[in-house]
């Protein structure tokens, strides 16, 4: 019984604690946009000038 004495209050500020996260998680916007990162990796970010240029910059570098 004397434990109960010690974990229920500790039980609480843990519930308490774990809920001002979520409700600071919810308002700061972590939530917003779920869809867009997973969806980003599928982006083709790589133009074809900037493979050409790192094409050029490594055949330049051979001069002897």
């Amino acid at each position: 019984m004397e434990t109960l004495y010690l974990l229920v209050p500790m039980s609480l500020v843990l519930a308490a604690l774990i809920a001002g996260a979520l409700w600071w998680a919810l308002h700061a916007g972590q939530y917003d946009d779920l869809e867009r990162p997973g969806e980003a990796i599928l982006l083709d970010n790589d133009t074809p000038a900037d493979l050409t240029r790192i094409g050029r910059s490594s055949r330049g570098s051979d001069k002897s």
